[in-house]
């Protein structure tokens, strides 16, 4: 990608304390993201939220709960994050990616 051309963003969002081989599933998502020489990626984590369930969860100190979500965004072109969604399916993610 130069900087002169157009970008696109992959959203996934995914539950922090989901695994892939006894690692969390953010890390493999960017280690594949930079293995495949996409332009960028970061990950963010979440301090409040609630999915399909409808339980918030929360990191605030009085609150137990766990499983926040963690976003991956990745920046590149349409067609090199194209190519990268067959990645995702491979892992078997299991929530957002927009």
């Amino acid at each position: 990608m130069t900087p002169n051309s157009t970008g696109r963003r992959l959203m996934v969002i995914v539950d922090e304390d989901a695994v892939f081989h006894h690692k969390p599933m953010y890390t493999e998502i960017l280690r594949r993201a930079h293995d495949a020489g996409l332009a960028g990626a970061s990950v963010f984590r979440g301090i409040e939220g609630f999915g399909s369930t409808g339980r918030v969860h929360t990191n605030r100190i009085l609150s137990l709960t766990a499983n926040l979500p963690a976003m991956i965004i990745i920046i590149d072109s349409q067609e090199r994050i194209a190519n990268f969604l067959p990645q995702l399916d491979e892992l078997e993610v299991r929530g957002v990616v927009a």
